[in-house]
């Protein structure tokens, strides 16, 4: 890592330690830029996970830096948590939508807890659902779309603020392979239109094929950092 030059996201000597006295995180040194689509591979247990969830201050790390839009996230107060994960949209593997909230009300949901205008609701929400392919799902609910749909609703949600970095964990995790490529294909239609990507993924076939930066990690630390990598043997 160029610790020199400050990324729209830098991880300088992180550690992070459990009461249990599990330790997910050594020594993590990692420089994302604006722009970047970065891949996060490993074994389960490897730090994945809590490495993402550092980012958008889900959890604090024990020791080092966390520094997003050149901020040290763990020093914000918890006023200013919000206005983060604005600039942060996060996908999971299971969805988590609303069961009582159609496909529309999910997405406008995000903008509903941030006191957007009804006006920028109405106007942003049939837009980001036409983006995701789901203009004409807007008024189903979860249990009437298929994996790929609820996804995508998932991913609508999480861009629908506008944020300028999307964290995703195992997004495809519960998708079958040509869904899977699907979801793929509108994560890297995104980051060509200027959204930094950072995915945590056990999809071997879908990092080879794609051929962006790849960040190894084993035992809470950082193996391998490849330009246009490939799911190594060492992350079998």
């Amino acid at each position: 890592m160029q610790k020199g030059l400050r990324g729209l996201i830098q991880l300088v000597e992180v550690w992070k330690a459990y009461p249990n006295e599990v330790i997910a995180l050594r020594e993590i040194n990692l420089k994302i830029d604006r722009g970047d689509f970065v891949f996060v591979v490993g074994p389960s247990g490897a730090g994945k996970s809590t490495l993402i969830r550092l980012l958008y201050r889900e959890d604090v790390a024990t020791r080092g830096q966390v520094l997003v839009h050149g901020k040290n996230v763990a020093r914000l107060r918890h006023s200013s948590i919000p206005l983060l994960r604005r600039t942060i949209g996060v996908i999971f593997q299971d969805f988590k939508l609303l069961p009582d909230r159609s496909a529309h009300d999910n997405v406008a949901f995000a903008l509903e807890v941030t006191e957007a205008p009804r006006r920028e609701i109405k106007r942003r929400v049939p837009a980001v659902l036409e983006l995701v392919g789901l203009k004409d799902r807007a008024r189903a609910f979860p249990h009437e779309l298929s994996g790929g749909e609820q996804q995508r609703v998932a991913i609508a949600r999480a861009i629908v603020n506008g944020p300028s970095i999307l964290v995703a964990d195992e997004p495809t995790g519960n998708l079958d392979p040509d869904t899977s490529w699907g979801i793929m294909n509108l994560l890297q239609t995104l980051n060509r239109n200027g959204a930094t990507i950072i995915m945590a993924t056990h999809a071997k076939t879908i990092v080879n094929a794609m051929k962006k930066r790849v960040v190894a990690m084993d035992h809470g630390r950082i193996i391998r950092d490849q330009a246009q990598g490939v799911y190594a043997h060492e992350v079998n």
